[in-house]
């Protein structure tokens, strides 16, 4: 995520602290390599065959290292290897692709929330800019849909321990939660799904910040603040890795690839099981320079089984996009900003009106954005810059903060779509991307002056050319309206 954030105090809504404020741009990732992992020992390798894996196929294979598991339904499998065998792999003929298991990167008891969903909370400038709701200090909705009957997974890193300060219990579906862990240099390809519930003990908050812009978020317990879908029903699965950090590894708020591909498979099995028949989409707030091959097959079988994904396109700017987030085939989120932020009220995110009917020319795309790149397909950009929601520094503290990031602008799509679901439960991923696309307002290459530093004029110029923007921007109402 783009490390700029600003915290807020809960109850007086005033800004506290500021970090220091990203407003160049990021480098992306550089691509794993082979001396990217401890080379002296093994390494997990993420393997796709041709087809379903043979014994002789097995053999062949536990002669270059272990098979550690399998992922039959793609033709997947994890290796525990020495890295310089990734060659001989994928050399091997009944080997449609293979790469190292590399790391992907994010970017006590409480009292509950006594109410059920956030449908009378305030409305933010986010909200506002997608036409989810219409009107600051209104509960007022833009849209009658709101997520209801519609299961949307959270595949992050899982929720704070003080999650029922945040959110209501009844949605938070804590029955379909889970951990998923492993995987990397330090696990060597053994992935495994975690019982108990270390799904709400994350440390990094950033998959409840995600979750509060689809939900809505609770400050106090009279001040509420609403989401795009305030009555859909939230599946957080956490991935994480294990072993304590090094310089490969970022620890707790990072996890490899093969553990992404398996809480992508565990949503095409709610889909395939407990939850057949009924609307799931799933938000993956996280992104990486290496389109895995394992990562892929995971994402075209979840698709397949009628699971609908929404990536972050990343933070990367002129380095272009993540993956899978760049692939044709899923819907991906740019970031946009509101050209009023800062102006002149410190409480701007939630006391000022954005007009109606959304008008391109009060937003721009921020510069640590990814640009889409040859061979790439971004689709649509959604709020991503100032976002408030809970994120917490301190164990059992309760903090929010305002964050920027392609992280933000998934879940609002996200959120959307699952208003489309609840009007339309058929809805397949092409078709919630055709509609997302076809109801986005146009925004062209240009420049606007934004105030990046808060309440600190002048403002600066941000510009953006057409790799940026995707389809423009994005308008939930008329996407709701749009759907058949």
């Amino acid at each position: 995520m783009n490390c700029r954030f600003l915290t807020l105090a809960a109850g007086c809504l005033v800004v506290l602290a500021a970090c220091s404020d990203n407003t160049t741009q990021p480098a992306a990732p550089s691509s794993p390599s082979l001396t990217s992992v401890r080379s002296s020992g093994l390494v997990g390798i993420n393997v796709v065959l041709k087809g379903k894996a043979t014994s002789a196929q097995l053999s062949q294979l536990n002669a270059i290292g272990q098979v550690k598991r399998q992922f039959p339904e793609i033709y997947g499998l994890t290796l525990a290897a020495m890295a310089d065998q990734l060659p001989a792999v994928q050399a091997l003929s009944f080997v449609k692709g293979a790469a190292l298991d590399a790391e992907i990167d994010f970017p006590p008891n409480t009292p509950l929330v006594p109410v059920p969903d956030f449908t009378g909370g305030f409305s933010s400038w986010n909200q506002d800019a997608i036409n989810a709701t219409v009107s600051p200090l209104s509960a007022t909705r833009g849209v009658a849909q709101t997520g209801a009957g519609v299961w949307v997974g959270i595949l992050d890193t899982g929720l704070l321990n003080t999650w029922p300060q945040y959110f209501p219990t009844d949605r938070i579906a804590s029955q379909y939660a889970t951990t998923f862990t492993g995987g990397g240099a330090l696990d060597a390809g053994a992935v495994t799904q975690r019982a108990g519930d270390a799904w709400q003990h994350d440390v990094c908050a950033h998959g409840t910040h995600v979750t509060s812009e689809v939900l809505g978020f609770q400050i106090t317990p009279t001040v509420r603040f609403q989401g795009t879908a305030p009555q859909a029903t939230v599946i957080p699965v956490k991935l994480m890795t294990l072993g304590s950090p090094t310089s490969q590894n970022p620890g707790p708020c990072g996890f490899p690839s093969s553990v992404a591909a398996a809480g992508l498979l565990y949503f095409a099995q709610l889909k395939d099981g407990p939850l057949a028949g009924q609307p799931l989409v799933v938000n993956n707030s996280w992104s990486s320079s290496n389109n895995d091959p394992l990562v892929e097959a995971a994402v075209n079988f979840a698709l397949q089984e009628g699971v609908l994904l929404v990536f972050s396109a990343g933070n990367g700017g002129a380095n272009g996009m993540g993956y899978p987030g760049a692939l044709p085939q899923v819907i991906s989120a740019a970031a946009s900003g509101w050209t009023h932020e800062w102006v002149p009220d410190i409480n701007w995110w939630f006391t000022q009106d954005v007009a109606d009917p959304i008008s391109a020319s009060d937003f721009y795309i921020t510069s640590f954005s990814s640009r889409q790149l040859s061979g790439q397909d971004l689709d649509i950009a959604a709020p991503g810059s100032w976002v408030v929601g809970p994120y917490q520094l301190n164990r059992g503290q309760t903090n929010f903060f305002f964050l920027g990031g392609t992280s933000e602008a998934a879940p609002h799509v996200t959120g959307t779509i699952a208003l489309m679901l609840q009007k339309n439960p058929a809805l397949t991923e092409a078709q919630a991307e055709g509609i997302i696309e076809g109801s986005a307002v146009p925004l062209g290459a240009g420049c606007r002056q934004v105030i990046l530093v808060p309440l600190t004029p002048p403002a600066e110029q941000i510009c953006w050319g057409t790799d940026a923007t995707g389809a423009g921007l994005l308008n939930a109402a008329a996407a709701v309206a749009a759907t058949p």
